[in-house]
C-alpha cells in the first residue's frame, strides 16, 4: 500500500467513525424542561420528574426509538439553555408563538388549552375585562405568553411577575394579588386541589392567536427542523396508536389536544 492509498483509507476510517458518531448522537437526546409547571412538569422532593410533558416526552422517545434524559432549567433561561447546547430539545408547556418561532424552531403542537383566571373565592369580581381588573394586582409567570396576555388585554392592571406558578399561587393564597392568569388547566387543577381551595376560577380567557400560539408545542435549535419533524411524526403515531390518549387520560378528563388542526 503507497502512502496514497494509506492516507485515502485512513480519511475513510475517520469520516466512517465521525458519520458514525453523528448517527450514534441522534440516537440519544437530552431534553429540557422546568419542573415547575404541575399537572404539566414537576420535579418532585425525590428528584424525580413526572407530569403530562414527561410522560409524553418519554413516549415520544419511544416512539423515536432515542434514548433521552432530562434537565431540568428555570423558565426564564430554557431558550438560551437550548441554544447554548445544554439540552436538544424542550419539552415544558411551550406555546407556538411568533415571538419565539424568530429563536427557535418548533414541532407541530401535542396539545393545546386555553388561558384563565382565577381569583379568591370571596372576590367582588364577577368578570373578566379589563374595565372591572382596572387596578386590579394581576399575577403571571415572567416570560411566559400569559404575562404578555395581561399586558396586552389588561393593560390598566398592576401586572405581577413571578419566577414561577408556586410564587404567584402563594401571593394569591394569602391575598396580596387579586388574581393569576396561566394555563385554564393549571388553575382548574391547582383550585380542586387543597393547595388551592382559597380560590376559583373566574373565567376562561378568549384566545389570543398572536400571543397564545397554536398550542404547546417541542422547540429545538433554528437549524434542527429535521428533528422538529421527527417529533411531528411521533406525536402523530402516538395519537394513532392510542398512546396519547392513554397518557391524557391519567390527567384530564377532555381532549386536551385541542382538535385535529
Amino acid at each position: 500500500m503507497n502512502i496514497s492509498t494509506r492516507l485515502f483509507a485512513a480519511a475513510s476510517i475517520a469520516a466512517i467513525s465521525l458519520f458514525a458518531g453523528a448517527a450514534s448522537a441522534q440516537d440519544k437526546l437530552v431534553i429540557g424542561t422546568e419542573g415547575a409547571y404541575p399537572p404539566f412538569n414537576v420535579l418532585e422532593s425525590n428528584g424525580n420528574l413526572t407530569g403530562f410533558d414527561i410522560d409524553i416526552a418519554k413516549a415520544l422517545c419511544v416512539q423515536m426509538k432515542t434514548e433521552c434524559t432530562f434537565v431540568t432549567n428555570d423558565w426564564d433561561g430554557i431558550i438560551p439553555a437550548l441554544q447554548s447546547k445544554k439540552f436538544d430539545a424542550i419539552i415544558a408547556s411551550m406555546s407556538i408563538t411568533p415571538e419565539r418561532q424568530q429563536q427557535v424552531t418548533f414541532s407541530k403542537k401535542y396539545y393545546n388549552t386555553p388561558p384563565a383566571i382565577a381569583v379568591p373565592k370571596d372576590s367582588p369580581l364577577t368578570e373578566a375585562t379589563a374595565a372591572s381588573l382596572k387596578g386590579k394586582a394581576l399575577g403571571a409567570q415572567g416570560s411566559t405568553s400569559h404575562a404578555n396576555y395581561v399586558e396586552k388585554h389588561f393593560p390598566d392592571s398592576d401586572e405581577k411577575l413571578y419566577p414561577t406558578s408556586d410564587e404567584y399561587k402563594l401571593d394569591l393564597t394569602n391575598g396580596r394579588i387579586d388574581g393569576v392568569v396561566d394555563d385554564i388547566v393549571v388553575l382548574t387543577e391547582w383550585v380542586k386541589s387543597d393547595a388551592g381551595s382559597c380560590c376559583k376560577i373566574l373565567a376562561p380567557l378568549p384566545v389570543d392567536p398572536e400571543i397564545n400560539g397554536e398550542g404547546a408545542g417541542i422547540a429545538v435549535r433554528k437549524d434542527e427542523q429535521a428533528l422538529a419533524d421527527k417529533f411531528t411524526a411521533a406525536i402523530a403515531a402516538i395519537r394513532a396508536d392510542g398512546t396519547y390518549k392513554k397518557i391524557q387520560d391519567k390527567y384530564f378528563d377532555f381532549d386536551v389536544y385541542g382538535g385535529d388542526k
